[in-house]
């Protein structure tokens, strides 16, 4: 749409009158604007050719407004002063808010309880928390930073390491308990298996167990470790998840670790976001007082353990409980 169809003049021009208008000064009024003084006088003649009415007296050291300029820069300065409050707002919030997207359980049962404390040591900072499962497109991510699992390497963002990606058959504390003996891996092979069936396969061949031998019924795979885990508090099986997002259940013996063995899961957590914006001040913040609390212990087990064989019912040893 041009400006003849607006009714407009051309935003440069009214920019540049408003301006010369506010500084009694073509000169001043150039340098705020980034023009030349000539520039800005050129701007305002076509001004006053479209308007067919003068806007300045032209003085020897300075300019004034003519009784048309004057009533003109009243109504244009208020406009401006509007666009001017408007665009700080926007600013103010935009900065005064940090976005942040991560998978679901490790949002709730890792990042959320520890959020409190950012907030803190950052009280003018507000937090704006979503959870999304995958996680797979970064650009259409709109989130100020996200917590996600993969390689580390998207295009366009910044990655920092988090946490490692571990997993491990986690169950309520009654699962085993008709055995009149401690577990072993193939003790697994009688019980509902929920999680990836993949993730179940890797666990068993790396405990020297068969999985392929001992048909099992259908499992599930609910996508959420945070899901999983509620199923196997249930009493409906054992789940393949990550201990470390399971630290309170684990410390009051709500949910057990039967075994040592844990395996990677393939893809780390990472904080990432946009690199064009690595230096906002929200982001650095958040930043740094995210991967200190990563560099911090998870206890999560009632007690250490020594390291054991697949076979044993120890628990892992770096996820101990404080005493």
């Amino acid at each position: 749409m041009n400006d003849l169809a607006t009714g407009l003049p051309p935003l440069s021009a009214i920019r540049a009158f408003e301006a010369a208008a506010r500084h009694g000064s073509f000169t001043r009024a150039a340098a705020e604007l980034g023009m030349t003084q000539a520039a800005v006088s050129y701007q305002i003649k076509l001004l006053e050719e479209r308007l067919g009415l003068p806007l300045f007296q032209r003085q020897a050291r300075r300019v004034v407004l003519t009784e048309a300029g004057e009533r003109l820069a009243s109504s244009v300065m208020d406009s401006f002063d509007g666009l001017r409050a408007a665009f700080a707002a926007v600013t103010q919030t935009a900065e005064g808010v940090l976005s942040i997207q991560a998978l679901p359980t490790i949002a709730s049962n890792w990042l959320v309880p520890r959020l409190g404390l950012f907030q803190c040591a950052n009280p003018g900072l507000a937090v704006r928390m979503t959870t999304k499962v995958g996680l797979s497109d970064p650009q259409a991510d709109d989130c100020d930073v996200a917590i996600r699992r993969g390689s580390g390497q998207w295009p366009g963002l910044e990655a920092h390491w988090v946490m490692k990606s571990e997993f491990t058959p986690l169950c309520g504390p009654n699962l085993f308990r008709d055995l009149g003996r401690p577990p072993q891996p193939s003790d697994l092979l009688h019980v509902k298996r929920i999680g990836k069936t993949e993730a179940w396969d890797r666990w068993f061949a790396a405990a020297g167990v068969n999985s392929e031998a001992t048909p099992v019924e259908a499992g599930f795979d609910l996508a959420v470790q945070q899901l999983e885990v509620t199923a196997a508090l249930a009493g409906n099986g054992a789940a393949m998840c990550s201990p470390i997002f399971f630290r309170r259940e684990l410390c009051e013996g709500l949910l057990v670790q039967p075994f040592d063995l844990m395996l990677p899961g393939g893809y780390d957590y990472w904080l990432t976001y946009p690199a064009r914006r690595r230096t906002a001040r929200k982001i650095s913040l958040f930043r740094d007082w995210l991967l200190e609390q990563a560099r911090e212990p998870a206890p999560i087990s009632s007690a250490p353990s020594s390291p054991a064989s697949p076979g044993s019912a120890a628990r892992h040893p770096d996820y101990s409980c404080p005493s």
